[in-house]
């Protein structure tokens, strides 16, 4: 996967992927209303014999416009990146966003972006897309300008899913605070997945015969303080089962910051400094406070028994539930 950033260089793009269809959208979550547009844009390039390419913008505009209420990031830019990868795009462009890019005019956008510098030849967007200062630049705004400027787009309808309710980022949002992360993987077509480096704790665990994983996970981040099964992916995509406590620690303190403590499943070593992801495959109960660390352990004993249990009947749920959370055939 190759990421450009546009920046006030304005670096060329490679002549390779000038000329290609482009996916656009902030595809925070990449969920299934995502993974249609960026299918369809996969099928134009292909039915063409152009490259694609996915153009998205960093941060989130939403960060930009409300500074003081920090927007929970389904997927940070990284992990968007490779969830785009895995879907089979080989080049993403995350655009810069700022106050002064968002002042610019759709009409500005269309020429410099889309024409001058990425040579669309075909554009591919959401039913709701809008663009340029005061989101002037809305759905039939692009299709007059395609045809002004020689390009095709292709608008693609609302993803809905069984209940025929729309699929949105806000929903996964939602599922996620309140611990349901198996109808949050329902929405994205994958389980719900971190990234961060292992950190040093405080070593309990490690005292109480259940050494964890530790990662701090970002402050915005809303998601539920309890007891997930889990899946543990290495940098070398090695993978291990386990059961993860995300939350403040109750029993054995009373502050800090919350901590996803991730305990691996028949595995032995130093983890610390790497770069790993979690999948949550499930929500086993509520973060507790013990009455001392004798009854933690033996919560702790039926935990990894439940999460083991869990993750034994766990299939995907699609090609890219696959590639990012199971072990390779």
């Amino acid at each position: 996967m190759t990421v450009f950033h546009r920046n006030e260089k304005r670096e060329p793009l490679p002549d390779a992927l000038k000329g290609g269809v482009i996916a656009i959208g902030n595809f925070d979550g990449v969920h299934r209303g995502h993974q249609a547009v960026l299918g369809r844009a996969l099928e134009e390039a292909e039915k063409r014999g152009v490259p694609a390419l996915v153009l998205t913008f960093e941060p989130h505009p939403r960060t930009v416009f409300n500074p003081d209420k920090p927007l929970f990031r389904i997927t940070p830019a990284p992990l968007k990146a490779r969830l785009i990868e895995l879907l089979g795009f080989r080049s993403v462009v995350e655009y810069p966003f700022d106050r002064d890019f968002s002042q610019r005019s759709a009409e500005d956008f269309v020429t410099s972006i889309l024409q001058d510098w990425l040579h669309a030849s075909h554009v591919v967007t959401g039913f709701d897309f809008h663009f340029g200062k005061g989101r002037e630049g809305g759905p039939a705004f692009l299709m007059e300008a395609g045809k002004r400027h020689g390009f095709d787009v292709t608008l693609v309808d609302a993803f809905r899913d069984e209940n025929t309710d729309i699929v949105s980022s806000t929903r996964i949002r939602d599922m996620l605070s309140s611990g349901d992360v198996v109808d949050a993987a329902g929405l994205m077509g994958y389980r719900y997945t971190v990234e961060a480096e292992v950190c040093h704790g405080q070593k309990l665990g490690r005292t109480l015969g259940f050494p964890t994983a530790n990662m701090e996970l970002p402050l915005e981040n809303p998601l539920k303080a309890g007891i997930y099964a889990v899946r543990y992916r290495r940098p070398d995509g090695s993978l291990y089962d386990g059961v993860a406590s995300y939350g403040f620690r109750p029993t054995v303190t009373s502050n800090g910051r919350a901590l996803l403590e991730t305990f691996l499943f028949d595995f032995e070593g130093d983890l610390y400094g790497e770069v790993a992801s979690v999948s949550l495959f499930g929500f086993q109960r509520p973060e507790l406070k013990f009455d001392g660390l004798d009854p933690l352990v033996e919560q702790m004993k039926r935990d990894k028994e439940e999460a083991k249990a869990l993750l034994a009947g766990v299939r995907p749920l699609s090609e890219l539930d696959l590639k990012l959370c199971f072990p390779v055939a």
